[in-house]
């Protein structure tokens, strides 16, 4: 049985981490159009390095949560694949082998002039002026700008199509075109919502099953109820 798992800001804001939206969030400090798009990165070269350093260093202060132990130990039972918003690398810390970051990822840069060539980065600080080995392009983060295609919607939205189970946890759905991949499910496939706050899967008719907690206290919750339930089907 395949367990597809969408997983958003929720997930990470258990670790501790800073989320972009919510009453507390980054966009209240921030200006979008100052540090997350591509104009941003050419005018506003320094502040949007600087601003993708403090997520980085925040991020390497924090461990996975039970949420994310949770959807890893699922492997052990399931074929499981995660789509994760999420631009951290938690769910790969907490051992999940297959995940898809529509959104990119954190721990990553990329070339200014060829997105092919991506590279990780050791520890938290870029350098502004680093530039690419192979094209000599100055490097940016390895994130999906507003405004920016997300070159591997089409890639996850095939496999939530191959789901027998899908799963969301910790995201309000508010997030385009991350958001629909609700669409690709398949007809009378069950999904499961983890959130405190329950988005709005009103598109769908396929049946919903709702678990109104945090994702570390959810999903250890339905991750055991999916292994008395469906394991070995």
């Amino acid at each position: 049985m395949k367990i597809v798992v969408f997983t958003g800001a929720g997930v990470s804001a258990d670790s501790g981490l800073c989320t972009f939206r919510g009453g507390d969030g980054l966009w209240d400090s921030y200006r979008i159009e100052d540090i997350c798009t591509a104009d941003a990165i050419r005018y506003n070269r320094e502040e949007v390095i600087r601003f993708y350093n403090i997520r980085r260093k925040e991020l390497l202060s924090v461990e996975p949560n039970p949420a994310h132990v949770a959807i890893h130990n699922l492997e052990a039972y399931f074929e499981v694949q995660v789509v994760t918003q999420n631009i951290d690398d938690l769910h790969e810390r907490a051992g999940s082998s297959h995940i898809i970051h529509l959104h990119g990822e954190l721990r990553k840069l990329r070339s200014t002039k060829d997105e092919s060539l991506i590279y990780p980065i050791e520890g938290w600080e870029q350098d502004p002026e680093l530039r690419s080995k192979d094209d000599g392009a100055l490097l940016r983060p390895f994130v999906v700008f507003f405004g920016e295609s997300v070159p591997q919607f089409e890639h996850a939205a095939e496999i939530v199509s191959t789901a027998d189970l899908f799963v969301i946890v910790g995201t309000s759905l508010a997030v385009y075109p991350a958001a629909s991949l609700l669409n690709y499910v398949r007809p009378g496939v069950k999904i499961f919502v983890v959130d405190p706050d329950i988005p709005k899967v009103s598109v769908t008719t396929n049946p919903v099953e709702y678990i109104q907690k945090k994702a570390a206290l959810g999903m250890p919750l339905l991750a055991d109820k999916l292994i008395k339930e469906y394991a070995g089907k």
